[in-house]
């Protein structure tokens, strides 16, 4: 016999039996984003490998390590690793500027890195997210911390943390990583491999690295000190405490975490992090922020914006998982002809109803339906002569006989 080809590693097949969830995780986004106002949008899988470098950024590990990256014709593309990228690219590309702003919009879909599988994390993942465009003021932050929130309820995740943090505008960065790159300089050797090529190339990234000897440099209290300091401009500060104020007003609870500065280098100002105690293990489910130059860095004109991206993997592993969602009925019968009369009867009038179609043993077709099913709807010979059925109750053995007209109404 062949080698059995398997499933590539950091891919998974979604079966059936998984499907309940993963159309509840759409149905709950089209239904929330539609709600208020944004439509969705659907992007290609693979774009210019420029996109990403520009947009993404070439410090960024992503860029650097994980993307999935071919040539076709002496021209280099990517299959996509976010998608923040390639809504951008299509804002652009599609005149969006010239609608009257805000353009909301959002999506869902494959991303692919190539990164360790881990548990949540795979190397062909879905990503649901939002993006507006053409808003400076936080009532726009505000709304998209909103949104993530109301989605993550909606899934029946509630326990949630939302951790904030402003990166201030470009001028406000510069002078952070000058006095970060200054505090960190007697400690450089000590850094992770990755975190050195970071030193030079982004220093905010540092921020970001989860190696715990790096961890325990920043704690020290000098570095503390630069890292807990207000850097900000007073406008970027001012947006700030907007943002803050208005999240008081929407009920939604949140600390400020300065170690917060999101893996991705078009971000600037609002970046935040949700994170669900769902299960009783804390997990980050949702991240996003502000990239107001990233527009423009991609060839548009001058444009505000914001946005979030959700790991749909790392929320399927915390939702409750439902019951075996069984058939409405299971039709038993010895005579095909008639089985299939019936079971397309039923199903045009929405009920969910399979049968043998081998025609075996009744006793054989009963245990089937008992095992798939609610309800057994029995046509033996008599039924068939009289114009009737037999229903029975799989869960209370209760059985009565009915016209095929009353049928409806007992499953």
């Amino acid at each position: 016999m062949a080698n059995i080809i398997k499933v590539q590693k950091g891919t998974k097949d979604i079966l059936p039996q998984e499907m309940g969830l993963w159309y509840k995780m759409e149905d709950e986004a089209r239904r929330i984003f539609s709600n208020a106002g944004y439509g969705e949008l659907r992007t290609p899988i693979f774009e210019a490998t420029e996109l990403f470098a520009r947009g993404v950024g070439d410090t960024t590990d992503i860029v650097n390590k994980e993307m999935y990256t071919f040539e076709k014709s002496e021209r280099s593309l990517t299959l996509r690793p976010e998608n923040t990228a390639g809504v951008v690219r299509a804002f652009i590309e599609n005149g969006m500027h010239r609608l009257s702003a805000p353009v909301k919009l959002w999506y869902k879909g494959p991303m692919f890195r190539y990164e360790r599988p881990q548990a949540g994390r795979q190397r062909q993942f879905h990503q649901v997210g939002v993006e507006m465009f053409g808003v400076k003021d936080a009532t726009a932050d505000a709304e998209v911390i909103e949104l993530a929130v109301s989605y993550l309820n909606a899934l029946g995740l509630n326990d949630l943390e939302v951790e904030i943090n402003s990166l201030g505008c470009p001028e406000c960065r510069e002078n952070f990583k000058s006095k970060l790159k200054e505090v960190l300089k007697p400690y450089f050797n000590e850094l992770c491999e990755d975190c050195q090529v970071r030193y030079e190339k982004n220093p905010l990234r540092l921020l970001d690295c989860k190696v715990e000897s790096c961890k325990a440099i920043f704690e020290k209290p000098e570095v503390k000190e630069v890292i807990q300091g207000d850097f900000i401009c007073e406008e970027c500060a001012n947006h700030f405490e907007e943002l803050k104020s208005y999240l008081d007003v929407l009920g939604i609870k949140y600390s400020v975490n300065k170690l917060l500065v999101r893996g991705l280098d078009y971000y600037n100002r609002t970046v935040f992090e949700i994170k669900s105690n769902n299960l009783g293990s804390q997990n980050a489910v949702c991240g996003g922020g502000r990239y107001d130059s990233l527009v423009k860095n991609l060839g548009g004109e001058d444009t505000p914006a914001i946005g979030f991206a959700m790991g749909m993997e790392r929320l399927y592993s915390l939702m409750q998982k439902p019951e075996d969602d069984k058939l409405d009925a299971y039709v038993v019968s010895t005579d095909k002809i008639e089985a299939l009369k019936l079971v397309k009867y039923l199903r045009d009038n929405n009920k969910k109803v399979d049968f043998d179609f081998a025609g075996k043993k009744f006793t054989k077709q009963m245990e089937k339906a008992s095992k798939v099913a609610n309800y057994a709807v029995i046509l033996g010979e008599d039924e068939i002569k009289n114009g009737a059925v037999s229903v029975k109750n799989l869960s209370t053995s209760e059985q009565v006989i009915v016209s095929q007209s009353e049928l409806l109404s007992k499953i």
